[in-house]
């Protein structure tokens, strides 16, 4: 379907609908950050038990490795809660379904799959870098 041919105003419907894909979503990301601070916590706590030297440990990876693993997860998943808080401000501002690139219309496909999307697929695929809603 072309995203030209999706209205500019949105039903109360479509607007609700939106709102929950992004709360399920942010839910989600949520309950991700808790597991993963709950491992960051596990590998801490299993280094304090252990001896300094895991570079020489022939079992498995270092703690530093697990760490840094645990920690770009941790730093990738607070960056989609960010997202996922903005999508809802311009939900809320009436901008959501609006390009940030080029203030067309971002088709409803591209936005029930990826709800923090602030671009349509046209400037999404040339990269467009300038925005006008911020975030």
């Amino acid at each position: 379907m072309d995203e030209a041919a999706d209205p500019p105003e949105r039903s109360g419907t479509d607007h609700h609908a939106a709102a929950e894909r992004i709360r399920q979503a942010r839910a989600e990301a949520a309950g991700l950050a808790q597991s993963l601070m709950r491992q960051w916590d596990g590998v801490v706590e299993a280094a304090a038990l252990t001896g300094n030297d895991d570079e020489h440990d022939p079992e498995g990876p270092t703690v530093a490795y697990e760490r840094q693993q645990l920690q770009a997860m941790r730093e990738h998943v607070r960056g989609e809660l960010t997202d996922l808080d903005r999508a809802a401000q311009r939900l809320h501002d009436g901008v959501y379904w609006t390009c940030a690139g080029c203030g067309g219309p971002i088709g409803a496909a591209r936005l029930s799959a990826r709800p923090t999307a602030r671009t349509c697929i046209g400037c999404a695929s040339r990269g467009t870098a300038r925005t006008r809603y911020g975030g």
